[in-house]
């Protein structure tokens, strides 16, 4: 099988070893080869022997997977001139980190092509789980392109036959996923200017390795319905603390704001004691803030 990468950073370095280990005969076109030294950089990048490197439309011809792998800003273009090349019985899979509505547009770019699209979204950092690095898949041929994936060496898994669901899964995943690594960021900063770095970073990994994750989250949630108006108190003195230290609190403000909204939305009112389940917090919350 012949699989074709457009871009090829991190991601296609690493997927298309994989690929090559399991039997694909693998191609990639990126604009560093439009650029002197290019190649040699891209060189530099390839993880298995027998990576061709070649011009758009040669690398596109007789693709049976083209897998898009660029910066989320050139994801529209590169679909535009892929889909002069594309013919029926391709398939174009669009890896790339963007929103639901951008792989809507892209499916719509390829559609006249004849080939089929698929919508791909990497959930893991892949400098850091490489090809275990978990994929959900979407559209019409999704469930096939998934087979396809884990054959080649990946992990990928079939989400939904509709384009949109799998970005969305990403999208919101990464408020989680960036919003922590902003948080643990802020944190720690304000640790090393404190000069107390070291000990804020040993308790917090000691306390997430002590604890299930699950118990924890769902645990910060229900107690959030009855502690909410405390700890926007406690927030109040963070974020004085964390000015003090001469720091911008972009993520302790934020936290703080959050706190104040829970308080004015009354979320104290309807839970007078912790709930069963943070399922209720949530559905309270999402309501409250539809209807405002």
């Amino acid at each position: 099988m012949r699989i074709t990468f457009i871009g090829f950073g991190e991601v296609a370095s690493i997927f298309s070893q994989s690929m090559r280990e399991h039997g694909a005969q693998v191609a990639s076109y990126d604009l560093l080869l439009d650029r002197p030294q290019g190649q040699e950089i891209l060189q530099r990048r390839v993880r298995a022997e027998g990576i061709e490197f070649g011009l758009l439309p040669n690398v596109v011809a007789g693709a049976k997977y083209v897998l898009s792998t660029v910066t989320t800003q050139a994801a529209t273009t590169v679909a535009a001139a892929c889909a002069t090349l594309l013919r029926s019985g391709q398939v174009f899979l669009d890896l790339n980190s963007t929103c639901p509505s951008v792989k809507q547009q892209v499916a719509k770019t390829i559609a006249p092509s004849g080939a089929d699209f698929v919508e791909g979204a990497i959930l893991d950092a892949v400098g850091a789980a490489g090809a275990a690095a978990h994929i959900l898949t979407g559209g019409p041929k999704a469930r096939e392109a998934a087979a396809t994936l884990c054959r080649l060496g990946l992990n990928a898994r079939f989400y939904s036959l509709d384009i949109g669901p799998a970005s969305m899964f990403k999208m919101l995943r990464s408020i989680f996923s960036k919003g922590l690594e902003a948080l643990l960021l802020e944190l720690l900063i304000a640790g090393k200017r404190a000069g107390i770095l070291e000990d804020l970073w040993q308790d917090v990994s000691d306390f997430m390795a002590r604890n299930p994750f699950d118990r924890v989250a769902a645990n910060w949630i229900q107690t959030h319905a009855v502690a909410h108006q405390r700890r926007y108190q406690e927030m109040q003195q963070v974020l004085e603390t964390v000015r003090e230290l001469g720091l911008d609190p972009l993520m302790t403000a934020a936290t703080e704001a959050f706190f104040e909204r829970s308080t004015s939305v009354g979320l104290a009112q309807a839970f007078p004691e912790k709930p069963a389940s943070m399922h209720a917090v949530i559905e309270f919350l999402e309501q409250r803030l539809r209807a405002s």
